[in-house]
């Protein structure tokens, strides 16, 4: 079997575009824009760069397909280790991708409530402005629910990247650690909102951005090592 070195390369640059996406979606687009306690502030700051706003919808839109395109291309290159576990892997990742696409409709949907005419659409101005930061707090729920998907994708990834021996262990039990920290915060978002509420639970996420970003840096930098994954084809 040709090694996937080019497969590699790929699912780093898309991984990487996942990264600076999602960065840009809730920092620049989302951070800027909405305040969960503020309906009317957040309709009127959505509608004065709605530009920017639609900008960030496709980039996470375009997120899903890289989310796609990554899980192949890691089942192709993983698949050599444990075809079963890697099998494993890109279902739950596909899974969380499939949410993901749902998300950004409630992402989508403030645009079409804050353009409804009150007058026509049975709603007054201000509950189209309240519907819309429910939308909002929909699409952070869909997300989470997501994220326990990827939390056993980035389990079983980590563990089969560490098993493989053409990439690095310490990124693997990067990748583990993250997918613990994906479903510790998942969950504590739904089992205790109000710990999950302060400010030291995110930092759980600090892990998790630096594990990912190290394998998609090394995946478009480095790939893989060419013989040591035509070893474990040949093993398997």
């Amino acid at each position: 079997m040709t090694p996937p070195v080019r497969t590699a390369r790929l699912a780093g640059l898309a991984y990487l575009y996942i990264i600076f996406a999602g960065l840009f979606a809730e920092i620049g687009v989302r951070g800027q824009l909405v305040s969960y306690t503020d309906p009317a502030g957040t309709a009127a700051k959505i509608l004065a760069s709605e530009m920017l706003y639609r900008a960030g919808f496709v980039a996470e839109l375009l997120m899903t397909a890289a989310d796609i395109l990554v899980a192949l291309c890691l089942y192709r290159i993983l698949l050599v280790v444990d075809r079963h576990v890697s099998l494993a892997g890109l279902v739950f990742r596909l899974i969380s991708a499939a949410i993901a696409g749902t998300k950004a409709l409630f992402f989508l949907m403030p645009l079409i409530l804050l353009h409804m005419d009150p007058q026509t659409s049975g709603f007054s101005a201000g509950e189209l402005e309240r519907l819309s930061v429910l939308s909002l707090r929909l699409h952070g729920q869909a997300y989470n629910i997501s994220l326990v998907f990827f939390g056993f994708d980035c389990l079983i990834i980590g563990w089969l990247i560490w098993k493989s021996g053409f990439l690095p262990r310490l990124i693997g039990t990067g990748i583990v650690v993250a997918g613990v920290c994906y479903l510790v915060t998942s969950l504590m978002i739904f089992l205790t909102p109000a710990l999950a509420a302060s400010g030291w639970f995110m930092l759980l996420f600090v892990p998790c951005l630096i594990a990912e970003a190290a394998l998609a840096l090394w995946l478009t930098i480095r790939g893989i090592n060419a013989e040591a994954w035509k070893k474990a084809a040949g093993a398997a």
